[in-house]
């Protein structure tokens, strides 16, 4: 407990008494690389302060163009641990409620991160719509094709909305799998506890081979080799016979 409110009292000060400046250099210049070059050394030096070991595999795979970061989600430590390695500025689709948090809102906006709003499919593909032209602009994202977060550490089903914008900008799809993260911040806590993350990055899919017709097909793809790069425990659930037999039988 005293390691998690060190970590949050850190990234708190850090946000009020930093961030401010920060936002107003970016908005001077026109450029929020300061911003979010200082954001991620906060992030690694709260990670060391956690105790939380990151282990990366797979950094070459990453290919030199604007591209998608697709990874599971079981952990709220899976965004900084992403984040801390990918080794260029990312933008992040998040869902709209963290936009209502002062001064983080507008760093956020400031990076040109994009709200999504869950609860409606018109506003919802309106984000994808953005992200994808920012994407054509050469900014990166690092998305959870998921949705939310897994409750038991098991990689779920991943929605279609990422491999839409993936096709519509043509962009690269890096598949990334995310080891261990939910043994040290499961699902509705907010304790944090030491230990080793494992991040793989796979061989990236060019979706520029897709159309928006076999978008399912492109899904399918990156799908298998995120959960190819996960321990069994974290593997998708095999499907129940009953789900697989037909009401006939």
């Amino acid at each position: 407990m005293i390691r998690t409110c060190a970590v949050v009292a850190f990234m708190a000060l850090g946000i009020v008494l930093v961030f401010p400046w920060l936002i107003v250099w970016s908005l001077l210049v026109g450029n929020p690389e300061l911003l979010y070059a200082t954001a991620t050394r906060a992030i690694r030096v709260a990670c060391r302060m956690a105790g939380l070991r990151i282990r990366v595999e797979g950094l070459e795979k990453i290919p030199p163009r604007a591209c998608i970061f697709a990874a599971n989600h079981a952990s709220n430590l899976d965004p900084p641990a992403l984040v801390a390695v990918i080794p260029r500025r990312v933008s992040f689709l998040a869902k709209k409620e963290v936009f209502r948090i002062p001064i983080l809102a507008t760093a956020m906006r400031v990076a040109q991160f994009v709200p999504v709003d869950r609860a409606s499919r018109e506003a919802a593909t309106a984000s994808v719509d953005i992200a994808a032209r920012r994407l054509k602009e050469g900014l990166s994202f690092a998305v959870f094709p998921e949705g939310t977060r897994s409750p038991d550490g098991r990689m779920r089903p991943f929605k279609k909305g990422t491999f839409v914008m993936a096709i519509q900008a043509g962009a690269p799809v890096v598949p990334v799998s995310i080891v261990g993260a939910q043994n040290l911040m499961q699902k509705g806590k907010w304790t944090l506890r030491p230990g080793e993350v494992t991040i793989r990055f796979g061989p990236a899919v060019d979706a520029s081979e897709y159309t928006l017709d076999r978008r399912g097909e492109l899904l399918a793809r990156v799908e298998s080799l995120v959960a190819a790069g996960l321990p069994p425990e974290q593997q998708p659930a095999a499907p129940s016979p009953a789900a697989n037999s037909s009401p006939a039988e």
